[in-house]
């Protein structure tokens, strides 16, 4: 299991106290801030709504698909303003997101799939394959159905699939959406020991958004809470595991024992947050 001690030393990208508007009324992110250091998985961790999956948008520059916009704030990549660049641009940075449901090209095969992630790339095509061969190492499942169209394999296939796509981009920084939706917790573990191995072996950093924050807070380094767009609570994976409240309110769990986040009402949750 990951030593969830800090690894933090050089600062990737650091997000400073954001505001996200979309069609021009609804706020939906409230002041965030957060910090990505270079080699380390930061988790951002929070129930449906929280605004886990704007924040990573914001970041990856494709809130304006969606009429949503930066209002205020800043949004730094090695130091450098990149909140205003192209998504194609920002890949080129290093920095590529994984969008929450997979979102493969259904009618193309996994390996048609796997290279559309390389589109950007400019240093030929011995490095592009050696990449390949190197993401069907990490997966060798996708190895066994590359010439599977993407829409016939299962979800576990289609995650493996969207993150290997990002790995051939050459990413420094994946922003990795809710990994572990709708897969079997077997293929969570499998996931999130696969996104280990990316970071330890290959010096990639990760800023996941997720709910399952059991599982997240097992492997990653450090990690944020989000609640209602506001960022509650943010130290160390091992410190927020310990936490009484995260315990009780993400855990399930309590000095009382094993509980079910429905007995907790909502008011005297954020109460605690915000104390």
């Amino acid at each position: 299991m990951l030593d969830t001690t800090d690894t933090a030393t050089e600062t990737l990208l650091e997000v400073n106290n954001i505001e996200v508007i979309y069609n021009h009324v609804i706020l939906v992110l409230k002041g965030v801030s957060l910090k990505v250091p270079k080699g380390g998985i930061t988790a951002l961790l929070g129930g449906n709504g929280a605004g886990k999956t704007t924040t990573l948008k914001a970041i990856s520059n494709l809130l304006q698909s969606e009429r949503g916009e930066v209002t205020k704030g800043s949004i730094l990549y090695r130091g450098d303003r990149v909140q205003d660049l192209t998504p194609t641009d920002l890949v080129k940075r290093g920095v590529i997101q994984v969008m929450e449901g997979r979102h493969c090209f259904e009618h193309l095969t996994i390996e048609e799939n796997l290279m559309t992630g390389a589109y950007t790339r400019r240093d030929g095509s011995g490095a592009v394959s050696a990449d390949l061969e190197l993401v069907y190492n990490y997966f060798p499942r996708l190895r066994e159905r590359r010439r599977s169209q993407a829409g016939y394999t299962s979800g576990g296939e289609q995650q493996m699939c969207a993150i290997g796509r990002a790995l051939m981009s050459r990413p420094e920084t994946i922003l990795l959406d809710e990994p572990s939706m709708g897969l079997a917790p077997q293929l969570v573990e499998e996931i999130f020991g696969i996104v280990k191995d990316l970071n330890e072996r290959e010096g990639v950093s990760f800023l996941l958004a997720e709910q399952n924050t059991n599982v997240a807070l097992r492997f990653a380094h450090h990690g944020y809470i989000l609640e209602s767009g506001r960022v509650v609570m943010e130290g160390p994976a091992r410190e927020l595991r310990e936490n009484p409240d995260v315990k009780e309110f993400y855990l399930g769990m309590s000095d009382e024992g094993r509980k079910s986040f429905r007995d907790v009402r909502s008011y005297r949750r954020r109460k605690r947050w915000l104390a």
